[in-house]
């Protein structure tokens, strides 16, 4: 930001030089009894207007009375300008600050989206200083991205560590126990060996999150598409099925697969077999005993350019209220069963990076008793049935 900000300070305040120079010769055409053109803020310099246009950051000049002689577009999206006027107050402030003291001023600004109450907030860097010829230059960049990405790796470190102790306490509760029945002789065989199982499915549970925290990370810093490869669905159906059987079996759920074969994706093969596997393991857990769950392939019936792969399953449904939190990381519908089945609040979350990744989305219906049906929605794979894909081009796409 400080080599854009000298740069722009050079150009505009050589560009006041010349208008000033402009102005005097003016005065003094005028008074030889000559007409000459009298420059109108900062025209007659092409080079300041093309500077001005190019930058991405955003850019103010005001005059000696704080009338704008030019501004960005994003001045006026940002709220900081309005009928030729720094409106946003916290700028008016750093102006006002600049013109008494001469030092320039730097500060990070919240600005309001728009008048409606909660309509949210722009986070901005703003920058001001004089140009001399009593002309004040704002440059401001936007920092709402960065604000937005620094929230969110703050929430995500906090509900790690808060999922992150509940199987930790619990282990060492249950190795407690443990160690204080062992002292007793005549303590049951069986109570050893009921607490080595609990520990030992806590520890599962705790293996579990971590990998998924993992893959998580992975799939929020990764692409996808960088080094893509022909995906056969079937096979990832296929395999899909094959992580989610015994649990399945376990649980009394008939897991039933079908729809048009032979369609194919572009991505990665792992990731997605991944996120139809988290769609099953999902769709299973929230499934009663003698209940059945079945996937499907399929053209999207609106444009045959996208395919659909469909979990449907009978189990206890979700409220329209909680449709649209699903995919949060770390929400559980019924966290009672989550825990008991061990379920982490993760696995949504990475089905909606999967399919955000490959360039497609994931769709939900459900309601409360008539079970769900989560949908991951990705761009086929037309025109090429054989071989691996050489670069983005390839497949006919």
């Amino acid at each position: 930001m400080e080599a854009v900000w000298l740069l722009i300070a050079a150009v505009v305040g050589a560009a006041a030089g010349v208008v000033a120079v402009l102005a005097v010769g003016g005065a003094r055409g005028r008074r030889r009894g000559q007409s000459s053109p009298q420059p109108g803020g900062l025209a007659g310099t092409d080079t300041v207007v093309s500077v001005l246009a190019a930058l991405s950051s955003t850019v103010v000049v005001l005059d000696e009375d704080d009338e704008v002689l030019r501004a960005s577009a994003s001045a006026y999206t940002y709220n900081i300008v309005r009928d030729d006027a720094v409106a946003e107050p916290a700028v008016a402030a750093m102006v006002a600050a600049v013109r008494a003291t001469g030092l320039p001023q730097e500060a990070p600004v919240t600005v309001a989206r728009g008048p409606v109450s909660g309509a949210g907030q722009f986070y901005l860097q703003v920058r001001v200083a004089g140009l001399g010829q009593g002309r004040v230059l704002v440059l401001a960049e936007d920092r709402t991205a960065a604000r937005r990405v620094e929230e969110m790796r703050r929430d995500f470190v906090a509900n790690v560590s808060h999922e992150l102790k509940t199987p930790v306490g619990a282990i060492a509760l249950l190795a407690e126990t443990v160690e204080e029945g062992a002292r007793d002789p005549a303590l049951d065989p069986g109570f050893v060996s009921d607490y080595a199982g609990r520990i030992r499915k806590e520890a599962r549970r705790l293996e579990v999150l971590v990998h998924e925290i993992i893959e998580l990370t992975r799939l929020q810093e990764g692409d996808a598409l960088e080094e893509p490869e022909e995906v056969d669905l079937d096979e990832v159906v296929a395999e899909a099925l094959d992580r989610v059987r015994v649990e399945a079996e376990a649980c009394q759920v008939e897991l039933v697969s079908g729809g048009v074969p032979g369609l194919r994706v572009r991505g990665d093969a792992a990731l997605i077999t991944t996120a139809v596997r988290n769609l099953l393991d999902n769709a299973v857990r929230y499934s009663g005993p003698r209940s059945r769950v079945a996937v499907g392939t399929s053209l999207d019936e609106r444009d045959d350019g996208l395919v659909r792969v469909a979990v449907v399953d009978q189990g206890v449904g979700i409220s329209k209220d909680e449709q649209d939190r699903v995919f949060e990381r770390f929400y559980r519908v019924d966290r009672a069963r989550s825990r008991s089945t061990g379920g982490t609040g993760l696995g949504l979350s990475i089905v909606k990076h999967v399919a955000a990744d490959h360039g497609g989305a994931v769709e939900v219906w459900s309601a409360p008793g008539r079970g769900s049906t989560f949908t991951l929605v990705l761009p086929r794979l037309r025109g090429r049935e054989t071989g691996l894909l050489q670069g983005p081009a390839a497949g006919g796409q």
